[in-house]
């Protein structure tokens, strides 16, 4: 029945009824589009048409069977964002999941099906625990002491889908799992795409420490320092931080953590945490060290910090999408409507592959 999509599309968009409604200049009521998404009615083609087109989806998928419901997500970096805003956020979660996973069923996946990882190292009972659980994952997943090049990449070669979109600015991401009934669930990680490339591998990071680790009487304050201290230990490996800066230092200049930052890829602020974290620094350094970040501006969203990454934009589903063109699975004008592009965008990033 078309009423669970229909309502995901109109909140993916924000629309109330009555902006639908005026939306579609009075082609049906607001009380006409309600009993649609109750499942009372069901619109005629003329009607499914133009909402298709107001809404911006095709009829095909207001009318797709194919069931698939978002759990557990947690906008934990945004307490005062509305039950609206958070809302849309999950539709448009649920709408692109499922054209990904659209996707794999014309072109079968090559990479990792996530597992649940029930090693005991994983369940935490105090804020440093989530260092030890951070070396665990590097290990299971051969990933040794050198820094991350794309987290977002290696996020999703392990099965975890990442998904970049417009949020608030005070948002800056969130997990969640999509339940599918005949399939496994699928871990989501929603980053914001408006956020410079450190604070969105950082928030990675920090998210994928909440879809592995199992907290034990920890409140939720806690938990969220140690999902911040299992990223920062992914990010920056201890044995590598302790090789490059030695173990002890008695100062540090912003200069050389600047360059730090080249390797690990993550803020200046953040590796001085880290550096106090491993006792790399004692207390009055860090301090110090912290004073000057602030002062510069270099601990918050709108940071002018030296080298400046660029976001990291998840790339598998495109990948997929070519290679489903090449093999013939799907034409351009659907692959173009699954990547939410026009067949002529389409056609230029296809003719760049090709040379």
């Amino acid at each position: 029945m078309i009423g669970n999509r229909l309502k995901r599309a109109r909140e993916a968009v924000g629309l109330s009824l009555r902006e639908l409604e005026a939306r579609l200049n009075g082609l049906v009521s607001a009380q006409a589009i309600g009993k649609y998404e109750r499942n009372e009615m069901m619109p005629g083609s003329t009607i499914l048409l133009k909402l298709a087109e107001v809404l911006g989806f095709s009829p095909e998928y207001l009318l797709s069977e194919r069931e698939i419901a978002l759990i557990g997500v947690d906008f934990r970096k945004a307490p005062q964002a509305s039950s609206k805003e958070e809302r849309k956020v999950e539709a448009s979660v649920l709408e692109q999941v499922e054209r990904y996973l659209e996707l794999e069923e014309l072109m079968p996946p090559t990479d990792d099906v996530w597992a649940s990882i029930e090693d005991e190292v994983f369940s935490i009972s105090q804020i440093e625990d989530a260092e030890e659980a951070a070396e665990a994952l590097r290990n299971l997943w051969k990933l040794g002491i050198d820094p991350i090049p794309l987290m977002a990449e290696l996020l999703e070669e392990k099965g975890v889908k990442v998904i970049a979109l417009d949020l608030p600015e005070n948002v800056s991401g969130s997990k969640a799992l999509v339940q599918r009934s005949d399939h496994e669930d699928v871990p989501v990680i929603v980053v914001n795409k408006t956020h410079n490339g450190e604070r969105q591998r950082f928030t990675l990071a920090h998210e994928l420490a909440h879809l592995v680790l199992r907290f034990t009487g920890l409140s939720e304050t806690e938990q969220e320092k140690a999902a911040d201290r299992f990223a920062g230990a992914f990010l920056m490996a201890r044995e590598m931080m302790n090789k490059l800066l030695g173990k002890h230092r008695t100062s540090i200049s912003l200069g050389e953590l600047a360059e730090l930052k080249k390797i690990f890829k993550v803020s200046i602020a953040s590796l001085v945490v880290r550096c106090y974290q491993l006792g790399i620094l004692t207390k009055a350094v860090y301090g110090r060290l912290w004073g000057n970040i602030k002062d510069l501006g270099w601990n918050g969203p709108s940071s002018t910090e030296p080298y400046l990454l660029p976001p990291e934009t998840p790339q598998r589903m495109e990948r997929i999408c070519f290679r489903a063109i090449a093999e013939g699975a799907v034409s351009v004008a659907r692959a173009a409507e699954l990547l939410q592009i026009s067949i002529r965008d389409l056609d230029v990033r296809l003719l760049a592959q090709e040379v």
